[in-house]
Formats: C-alpha cells, structure tokens, sequence
C-alpha cells in the first residue's frame, strides 16, 4: 500500500508539472524530427570555376556531377566571396586545381570526381592541387575545432548563470532585492557583471588551453578569437539569466538543454547548411551559435580580421543586448515598479 501511495503520489506531481511532461513526450520528438531533417537533407553538389578549358572539357566535368562556371578570368579573392568548391585552370597539357578547402571532406570529394574523370582518358594531362585554405593534411576537425570552442564557452556559461541565478531567486536573495529602491536594470546589471568576471575567467581558459595546450588550428589574432567568445560568454550569460527567470527548479532549467543549446549545435557549420532546406537555412540564422561558430572558423582557420568578421560579432552584441532588456521586462513580475 505505502509503493502505491509513493507511485500515485509521485503520478499526480508529474500530472500537475506540465513543462516535464512536454519536455518528456515532445522534446525528443522535437529533436529528432530536426536531425532527420538535417540529415536527409541533399547532398551538396560540387562547384567548379575552368579557366581555358574546351567545350568538351566543360561537358566532361558536368557529367561528373560538376556545376560547372567557364569563365576566361579568375581569382582565389573571387573563390572565397562566391565560396567556389574548385578552381580548375587549363593550360595547354597542364591544369592547375585550386580548391577553397573550407570543408576538406568537400575538398576531397572534388579531387575524387576529378581523379575518376581523368582516369578514363588515355594520357590526360598532368594535374596539380592548390588550397585557399589549410593544405592537403587538413583534418575536419580542424574547422570543426574553433566552433568547440564558443560552443563548450556558450553552454558552460549559459549552464552556470541560469542556474546561479536560480538559487539567488529560490535563496529569497532576489525578492530581498527587489524590495528595496534598486532599479531592476541595476540588478541585471549587477549580476551579468558579478558572472561576467567568471565567465570572462573560464573564457581565457578554455581559449589559451586551446589553442597553446590542444595545439588547434589558429592563423587569425588571438584577440579576435578572445574577443569573439566573450561576446559568445555575454549571449549566454544573458540568455541563461532570462531563462532562469522562467524555472522553479534546478532541473526545470536543465530542461532548457534540449530545447535552446542542443538545436543550436546542428547549425554551427559541423553539419554542412548548403544543402539544407530553405527554411532550415533561414532557422539556423536566428541562433546565435551560427554566427559564433562563423567568426570564429573565420579567424581560426581561415586567418580573417576584424573587418571580416564584424557583422558576426555586431549580430552578437544585438543577441546579448535583446537578451538583457527582455531580462529587465521578466523582473517585472517580481515588482510592479
């Protein structure tokens, strides 16, 4: 009788606790239908620019699954603003392959539809292969390393600050607070400033150990990459701060992993997005991961600057400050003034 009691009991918490019971039923459906998407998205066709190649050549390369560009002039520059898989530059008995090498497993796909194109003509010509970026011992894991990076500095920090601020709010400390005449974006920014040190502490960490322990790919500054994740650090900081504001308990915001951090990690770039549905492209874009993982393969890997890069980080700086006026909104149900 006493189990039944404790099972009836135990049934009726969970009936009355609605947020667990979704997070139970729903949230994995949630995530699964996102990774069937992404993974039943079509394979990206490989892009070729030729330079002094025949018609034949041309129709050759398109059979091969190419989507061919013949045009009589080109660059590396006009490679990575149009983010050409390939250059292939014919002259006369030679050819020159150029490849972006922004995703060496793409890199490599080119090279084999190439190799098995050429390896049906009797006394083709010679090849040889150039990289925009990293070299022929590139890893994947060499791009994927830098969006690591300000992913474990976006969930640590996210984690941390949700769930210290909840203790502040089940501690009584908050209502204390809001007691008195301080102002609620005083109190916001007290405490993104009070975690902000120690998520600005753990962001050099993460980034020296990185880079200088790990020994992972790094052209760009070292400045930038810093930079970069303590705008990431703020994102979560704000964001953790604000969903906290909406749990009872510990475990309530830990029911927030699956359905703010886990979607964000398939649109980071470890998944290749071009050949994503549209509408998929265009969710990934309002996640502030997408931009993360974009600055900083562009200055890790691809050794970018400031100027390159300053759209993501603007776009940031935009998350951060929404999140924490949308924080100052949510205090508002503790105080009416």
């Amino acid at each position: 009788m006493r189990i039944n009691a404790l099972v009836i009991r135990i049934i009726r918490q969970m009936r009355r606790d609605k947020r667990t019971l979704a997070l139970l039923f729903l949230a994995p459906l949630l995530v699964l239908s996102l990774m069937y998407l992404i993974f039943d998205s079509s394979e990206t066709e490989s892009t070729i620019t030729i330079t002094g190649g025949s018609t034949q050549l041309t129709e050759q390369l398109e059979k091969a699954d190419f989507n061919v560009t013949s045009v009589e002039q080109f660059s590396t520059e006009e490679m990575k603003e149009k983010n050409e898989h390939a250059w292939l530059n014919v002259d006369k008995q030679k050819m020159e392959l150029t490849l972006l090498n922004d995703d060496p497993s793409q890199a490599k796909k080119v090279q084999m539809q190439l190799g098995n194109m050429l390896s049906t003509e009797k006394n083709g010509p010679g090849i040889s292969a150039n990289y925009v970026y990293g070299d022929k011992d590139t890893k994947i894991f060499d791009t994927f390393s830098p969006m690591l990076i300000g992913f474990f500095v976006f969930f640590f920090v996210f984690l941390i600050a949700g769930i210290s601020l909840l203790k502040e709010r089940t501690s009584g400390t908050l209502e204390r607070l809001m007691a008195t005449p301080i102002k609620r974006y005083e109190i916001i920014a007290g405490y993104l400033v009070g975690f902000g040190i120690f998520a600005f502490i753990q962001t050099i960490i993460i980034v020296f150990y990185s880079i200088y322990v790990l020994d992972i790919v790094h052209l760009g500054s070292i400045w930038l990459v810093i930079l970069t994740n303590i705008l990431i650090a703020l994102v979560a900081l704000s964001l953790g701060t604000l969903l906290s504001s909406f749990a009872v308990s510990e475990f309530q915001m830990m029911q927030f992993i699956p359905l703010v951090i886990v979607p964000q990690i398939f649109f980071t770039g470890i998944f290749p997005m071009e050949g994503m549905a549209g509408w998929l492209q265009s969710l990934g874009k309002i996640m502030p991961l997408f931009y993360a993982s974009d600055a900083l393969k562009g200055v890790m890997y691809k050794g970018f600057t400031f100027q390159d890069i300053a759209v993501d980080l603007l776009i940031l700086l935009i998350f951060a400050a929404l999140f924490i006026v949308l924080n100052i909104v949510a205090l508002r149900k503790y105080r009416s003034f």
